[in-house]
């Protein structure tokens, strides 16, 4: 959830009600009392006030549905808790729809808190294909995504034209610049967020993914990380500490502090979410108009990022599920979907947005984003991702930290994974 506040932070969350088709059999043709009614939503802080006016729209053109909204901290693991402690409540319940991160999915999912969904309810073939894959558990599809987000290489233009350097498409190329321009430009070379916390997560499964890797597979039941491709990925990460084209400070970076040591022009290079490139692109940053991105790179040409974003999740218990889908169908459509972007300054789900030519005027980076959603991957996929994310983070940092060699970082993780996948 973290890249929602991304945004503005590093990841808004925004809540809207989600698909309606409850476990009973609702269906969209129900008169009211039977399906419809109000609705409760909750979310994270809405960061940038647009969703409220969003649903003010669906209020007026619905009497007998209104939707109220409820702000859940800013704090991704403390909205994560109130929604689990509401769901557990059951029927006492107060949420009916919940805008949950792409991650919690699948905890949400086994735990049997949010209800599985019929998937020619809603518009998934207009989505772009990575995304539904987050909404997806078992075979089944239990939420629909609403925003998506993929990370991207932010890099300074003027430095790179000047020099005559192309972007980078490989890690090699990535560190020779990051260890010969930058340090004769007066800069930092490469950062991400790689304080120990869910986007250390992300970077690491980045690394994994890029190599060729992965981490765990079946929904989690198998662990894959003990591999030659997790080796070099987390190889690549420690090294740059190592050799110091990642500079120390960068283990205590989040998405913010990493965003503000590149918009105040310290970093050539900067792993980020694309609401990095919008503020480093605003007129009080001191790199204004000297700002390019790229999708991250790999060992051997283009890497493959982590899918961030949120999905929309209909509590078990919720008592209007034919209202969740209508309005649903109303956040999905392409109306609201512009606005998320427009308005929300967040990467919206719809394909056909992405190659809209006034939209990619205003916002240049969205091809280069719409080329990293497409080769995305979800984060691995657990009933018990939380402990899962603790583990990786925990071993990574220790690995960049010259603790431990990422050969031995593989094999912990292997084995403490197997731990949490026992449970």
């Amino acid at each position: 959830m973290r890249w929602i506040h991304a945004a503005g932070r590093g990841l808004l969350v925004l809540i809207v009600v989600l698909t309606g088709y409850v476990a009973s059999g609702a269906s969209a043709d129900e008169g009211p009392g039977d399906g419809r009614g109000p609705l409760t939503l909750a979310t994270a802080g809405d960061l940038t006030g647009y969703l409220g006016s969003v649903l003010d729209g669906w209020n007026r053109t619905h009497p007998g549905e209104e939707v109220t909204l409820v702000e859940l901290p800013d704090s991704a693991d403390e909205t994560r808790a109130q929604m689990i402690t509401d769901l557990r409540a059951g029927e006492g319940g107060r949420f009916d729809v919940l805008n949950i991160d792409v991650s919690w999915t699948s905890e949400f999912a086994a735990a049997g808190w949010i209800r599985p969904l019929p998937r020619d309810r809603f518009p998934l073939d207009a989505f772009l294909p990575p995304v539904v894959d987050t909404a997806t558990y078992d075979d089944r599809l239990y939420a629909v995504p609403y925003v998506t987000n993929a990370g991207l290489l932010l890099y300074r233009k003027d430095v790179l034209d000047e020099a005559g350097v192309p972007p980078p498409r490989t890690w090699a190329e990535l560190e020779r610049t990051a260890k010969t321009l930058a340090p004769a430009r007066g800069l930092d070379g490469y950062a991400g967020q790689f304080l120990p916390y869910e986007g250390l997560t992300v970077n690491a499964a980045e690394a994994v993914y890029s190599a060729g890797g992965t981490i765990l597979g079946d929904e989690g039941e198998r662990v894959t990380v003990d591999s030659r491709a997790a080796r070099k990925g987390i190889g690549f990460l420690a090294r740059g500490v190592r050799d110091g084209w990642i500079p120390e400070e960068a283990l205590a970076y989040k998405e913010e502090e990493s965003k503000r040591a590149f918009q105040d022009g310290r970093l050539l290079f900067l792993r980020n979410w694309p609401y990095a490139y919008v503020a480093a692109s605003a007129p009080d940053s001191r790199v204004a108009g000297k700002v390019g991105a790229v999708p991250l790179p790999g060992p051997d040409g283009p890497g493959t990022s982590v899918l961030g974003g949120s999905n929309l999740a209909v509590s078990s218990h919720a008592e209007h599920p034919d209202s969740a889908a209508r309005l649903l169908a109303y956040l999905t459509g392409e109306r609201v979907q512009r606005q998320v972007l427009t308005r929300g300054a967040l990467p919206p789900v719809r394909a056909g947005l992405y190659d809209d030519p006034e939209l990619v005027r205003r916002f240049p980076y969205l091809p280069t984003l719409r080329e990293s959603v497409l080769a995305a991957a979800p984060r691995p996929k657990s009933p018990r991702y939380d402990q899962v994310s603790l583990v990786v983070q925990a071993v990574v940092h220790d690995a960049m930290s010259g603790r431990q060699t990422p050969e031995a970082a593989v094999r912990r993780l292997a084995e403490e994974l197997a731990a949490v996948s026992s449970r």
